[in-house]
């Protein structure tokens, strides 16, 4: 009795720091952001205290994290899904939320199998909110692509600077496009190079067709040219991509369709066998055997789904 009761106070402990974490960093940017709106009005500008607000320095933990192999590959990650949250608040709630799902179910049943299972879904839901993010946000750059390139060779074509092109669409469109072009203009303001900050933004951002508007940016600024007219046949050129992804989104949809099913359909079976017949399926958690072969049908599923994904995902 002690021993459970132990384990539920490590469980609600570890499911509750990182959502204090979380408030604490909502807390933080809150108050950044009501400086900068008096720092607009005059009421700080050019204090000290200002300057510290807007070059916070990095706590412990995030020193500690930037020295792990993989905190670049989190760090762009997070960065791509667009979410407002740290790499370091990811990191903390999905390690605990893993194990919280591991100290609860193996308290309620003793199992230690069955709560790595729980614990590895719990940890990888998390990287699916993630990867959804990650894919509505480039699905949405795309589809706002062509419009800023027609934007801006109109902007051009009317006299104004590639940074005031680049302010204009910043301005005049919406997220992600919009965000990623008015960052963009603040690095130039800065000091940086109108080119070198859109290049910047390719660590943001993941799209081919971005790469190609780069590439005629960066020429540009080297050698010159007529850069509206080229931004206009390049926008056409992205729109005709974008036609056919969705052609081929259109004709794929089948097949993914069925990998979900496939996917899902033993897993949601197994699920409601254990719950409507309690005790029937035990002996997989029981004995060494049928533990083997229950996780190497979990295997093959996660290599078919992966199969299946490979196939239907055509690159345009």
């Amino acid at each position: 009795m002690t021993a459970t009761l132990l384990l539920i106070f490590v469980a609600v402990f570890l499911g509750t720091f990182p959502l204090f974490s979380l408030f604490t960093r909502a807390r933080h940017s809150y108050l950044l952001r009501h400086r900068l709106r008096k720092m607009e009005g005059g009421a700080t500008r050019g204090t000290a205290e200002s300057e510290h607000v807007l070059l916070p320095e990095p706590t412990t933990a995030e020193r500690v994290l930037a020295r792990l192999p993989l905190a670049a590959f989190f760090k762009r990650q997070v960065a791509l899904s667009g979410v407002n949250i740290s790499t370091l608040g990811f990191l903390l709630f999905t390690g605990s939320i893993s194990a919280l799902g591991f100290i609860v179910l193996f308290a309620w049943k003793e199992n230690v199998f069955l709560a790595l299972l729980a614990a590895m879904a719990l940890g990888a839901f998390p990287f699916a909110y993630l990867n959804y993010h990650r894919k509505k946000r480039r699905r949405l750059f795309a589809e706002q692509l062509p419009d800023a390139m027609v934007m801006m060779a109109r902007s051009l074509r009317a006299g104004h600077s590639l940074a005031a092109a680049v302010e204009l669409i910043g301005l005049e469109l919406p997220e992600p496009i919009g965000g990623l072009f008015k960052l963009a203009y603040e690095q130039q303001k800065l000091g940086v190079r109108i080119a070198d900050s859109l290049i910047s933004l390719r660590e943001r951002v993941e799209s081919q067709d971005f790469n190609f508007f780069l590439t005629v940016t960066r020429i540009n600024s080297e050698s010159g040219g007529n850069l509206s007219e080229i931004l206009d046949k390049l926008a056409e050129t992205l729109r005709s991509r974008l036609q056919i992804r969705r052609q081929v989104e259109v004709i794929t949809a089948e097949g993914r369709i069925s990998g979900y099913v496939l996917v899902a359909l033993p897993v949601v079976m197994f699920a409601g066998l254990y719950l409507l017949r309690p005790g029937y399926l035990d002996v997989f958690f029981t004995q060494r055997l049928c533990q083997l072969i229950l996780g190497a049908a979990v295997l093959g599923q996660v290599v078919g789904f992966f199969i299946i994904r490979k196939i239907v995902n055509i690159s345009i």
